[in-house]
């Protein structure tokens, strides 16, 4: 099955400038030399033809195109787009691991995008922000590929590498209350086509008062938000002219490690396969009908639970959604109503919980990561209690199932030479015996300060166990296994969708992605520095609910993003405040006189 694509234009015969005055791309450029940027110099040319992007920078009318079930024909199966718009490829690069599995499980229910919204306090030149992004391209020239066609015999799937793009990903929607929501609805339902380069989209939203928003949506099968962050960072030092070099990372500081507790070994190998607790759903159930006239209760049978609505309806309403204030996002609480397909998303922004103070000699107990670590866990683990008497035959208590918590880890270097792809690798952090024994205290309202203590010190234990260990592969040596070219793809991906269905018990409950501190200071020059950043990564089930963190400004953004068969409109913006809470409650309080330190 395929995502859901944007209409695509057919280019127009000759030059012009666009209907608003916004100026048109820069020169096309020539191809770059083989093998620079780390490419292969096999060249494999393509049929071209290729015409300019569209003039027309009026508002996107996403729309889906016809293709195979499973992608596989002519034109990819991505938009349908065909020969007629591809300009000539300089390489193939067979997919990587975590690509194919993408590919493979691709839903037409729920797209697998990726959105950045990058919120900048002055306006934007619209030419020069047009010329900047597609320098920045040329200069990331991994980022300008296109899925090769493909048929279900073959034994890859391969990215054709372009010398330029095949459409202009930049658009600028006409200006206007709702401009920033449709914008955003479009991010989290339509993906940039995978047979298109590059399979991104930068949307540039004006605000009534004088801010603009650079919004980025990004096929996740292609591209991960790090790489298309470091792509952003060099166009904002094209257009601002500012150095805009990663800051260097934070370092851990080192220090003893103490041993663990006795109870925190590893469990029996029993208690190792016990499956993950699930997110509870809530969905407000749709009216029952009404009972024929002289029809007589029935008894004796068990009554069934009522159908949900459709996404996006609930009999509770929630918390009004915030207007549109590109450049100004003090007021937290932008609530992304879902649609089919799609996600529902809740963007806010939380202060950083303090930590104890650092000393030369002591380094912190536990870091901010640890700290969303833990509220992920309390924001799971109170969400599921509140819920048990509701649903007493659906998840499991937080006391019956160990909550485990998917992270995703980033070494690539964030210079110019960052590999653009996806990069990360996942690894768990699992929630065992003493937090189960903790269940009533930390689940409590508001929850057992010593409780929450106990809990942050063994989440330090566990991450820093995690990040000292030697780097594995991206998603584990079965996912290296499917992914052999030994059976053509088209049976590759249908065992790939039968052991992922097979394997939805055994899933994490929740994936937290902490972007932390932005590396770059995406210095726009006259439009000035982000003054927000929101991240939101794909909320697919069985999971449903993702997680995202990004640090600006001394401020946390959180973005929320769930899938409509989880969760409704009223419940995401409840879950919401309840990570406001338990954020909160992992905050360090200072000793009171006499006294110790939570």
């Amino acid at each position: 099955m395929t995502a859901r694509q944007p209409a695509r234009h057919e280019p127009p015969a000759e030059r012009h400038e666009p209907a608003d005055g916004r100026g048109e791309p820069p020169t096309r450029r020539g191809q770059p030399p083989a093998g620079q940027g780390g490419l292969p110099t096999e060249r494999h040319e393509a049929p071209s033809g290729r015409g300019e992007p569209p003039a027309s920078a009026g508002e996107l009318s996403p729309a889906p195109s016809p293709s195979p079930p499973s992608g596989e024909g002519a034109g990819g199966g991505f938009g349908g787009g065909g020969e007629q718009s591809r300009g000539s490829a300089v390489a193939r690069l067979p997919f990587p691991v975590v690509d194919e599995i993408s590919r493979h499980c691709l839903d037409d229910s729920e797209p697998e995008t990726v959105h950045i919204e990058v919120h900048l306090p002055g306006r934007v030149d619209p030419v020069r922000l047009r010329t900047a992004f597609h320098r920045a391209l040329a200069r990331h020239p991994r980022i300008l590929m296109r899925q090769a066609p493909v048929r279900w015999w073959h034994r890859r799937y391969r990215w054709q590498l372009t010398a330029t793009p095949d459409v202009d990903p930049v658009g600028f929607p006409p200006p206007g209350p709702g401009a920033l929501a449709r914008a955003r609805r479009r991010a989290l339902d339509h993906c940039p086509p995978l047979d298109a380069s590059p399979p991104v989209r930068l949307e540039v939203i004006e605000g009534a008062a004088g801010g603009t928003v650079l919004l980025l949506t990004l096929h996740h099968t292609a591209l991960d938000g790090p790489a298309c962050l470091r792509v952003l960072a060099t166009a904002a030092e094209l257009y601002g002219g500012a150095d805009n070099s990663p800051a260097p990372a934070p370092v851990r500081a080192p220090g003893p490690r103490p041993e663990p507790p006795p109870a925190d070994r590893a469990p029996a190998p029993g208690r190792r396969l016990a499956r993950p607790a699930r997110i509870a759903p809530d969905l407000a159930p749709a009216p029952a009908p009404a009972p024929a006239p002289h029809s007589a209760p029935q008894h004796g049978k068990p009554s069934r639970p009522s159908r949900p609505n459709r996404p996006g309806q609930s009999s509770q309403p929630g918390p009004p959604s915030q207007p549109d204030q590109p450049g100004n996002p003090s007021q937290p609480g932008h609530l992304i109503h879902p649609t089919h397909p799609g996600n529902g998303m809740l963007l806010t922004d939380l202060p950083i919980p303090t930590r104890p103070p650092r000393t030369p000699t002591r380094p912190a107990p536990y870091t901010v990561n640890d700290q969303l670590l833990v509220a992920t866990w309390l924001m799971v683990a109170r969400w599921n209690r509140l819920h048990a008497p509701a649903h007493p035959h659906g998840t499991a208590a937080p006391a019956a199932a160990p909550i485990v918590v998917t992270m995703p880890v980033d070494d690539r270097p964030r210079d110019a030479g960052m590999p653009i792809g996806n990069g990360t690798r996942l690894v768990s952090v699992g929630f065992g015996p003493e937090e189960r024994r903790d269940a009533g205290p930390l689940t409590a309202d508001p929850p057992d300060p010593d409780a929450v203590a106990r809990l942050l010190r063994r989440t330090a234990d566990r991450t820093r166990a995690l990040k000292a260990a030697a780097p594995g592969s991206q998603l584990g040596l079965y996912a290296t296994m499917l992914t052999a070219p030994v059976l053509p793809v088209g049976l590759r991906g249908t065992v790939t969708r039968t052991l992922r269905r097979a394997a939805a018990p055994w899933t994490s409950t929740t994936l937290l992605s902490n972007i932390g501190r932005i590396p770059y200071p995406l210095d726009f020059g006259d439009a000035g520095r982000p003054t927000a950043v929101w991240f939101s990564a794909p909320a697919r089930m069985p999971r449903g609910l993702t997680v995202t963190t990004v640090s600006v400004a001394g401020r946390i953004q959180l973005a929320l993003r769930w899938s409509p068969a989880l969760l409704d409109d009223a419940a995401g913006a409840r879950l919401g405040e309840l990570f406001r809470s338990s954020l909160a409650a992992t905050a360090w309080t200072p000793p009171p006189a006499g006294g110790a330190a939570r």
